[in-house]
């Protein structure tokens, strides 16, 4: 079990941070699907992230850990929305993690920290960032697949119908014609 952050301003981007502690996260994605396409996918059902990474025989990106690679291809429920991109972790964003990690399970709204500030977002914005921030189940299928499994401890989220959301990270070996 790790703790997952999925954030973003609300007409910006979703980021995904993997937390096996509080403060520094394993993963941190930004993802180019907009934030408030994620809420209505999410407000719909089900939501399936899959992130996947095509290694050519000659890359460097065949032998590095699966959550290393710099840049992937995203599909939302199946289908191809865009791109995510590999993050270091800035200031705002370590602030912004400490600001919710006395909360393990929940979503909300919280000022910024200056996250965005670069983009022009986080004016726009009012300074206010979404989240949504719980358990996931951490499988490692192997080398090339990972998964992530929103746990719904206290079956809040979908009302018994099990996971809501779930995202994978592959990578796709040899040539493609």
């Amino acid at each position: 079990m790790v703790i997952c952050t999925l954030f973003g301003h609300r007409h910006g981007h979703v980021w995904f941070a993997v937390q096996d502690n509080h403060l520094n996260p394993t993963i941190l994605l930004q993802l180019s699907i907009p934030t408030h396409t994620l809420l209505q996918q999410l407000n719909s059902g089900l939501v399936r992230l899959a992130l996947e990474c095509h290694t050519p025989p000659d890359s460097d990106l065949r032998s590095c850990p699966l959550r290393s690679i710099p840049m992937w291809t995203l599909y939302c429920n199946g289908r191809k929305v865009g791109f995510a991109v590999g993050k270091k972790v800035t200031e705002p964003v370590r602030v912004m993690l400490k600001s919710v990690q006395s909360s393990t399970v929940g979503a909300g709204v919280i000022p910024s920290f200056g996250f965005g500030v670069d983009s022009g977002v986080d004016q726009a914005e009012g300074g206010e960032l979404i989240y949504m921030r719980g358990y996931y189940e951490w499988i490692v299928g192997g080398p090339d697949s990972e998964s992530f499994h929103l746990v719904d401890l206290d079956g809040c989220l979908g009302q018994g119908q099990g996971q809501d959301l779930s995202i994978f990270l592959m990578r796709t070996r040899g040539p493609f014609f």
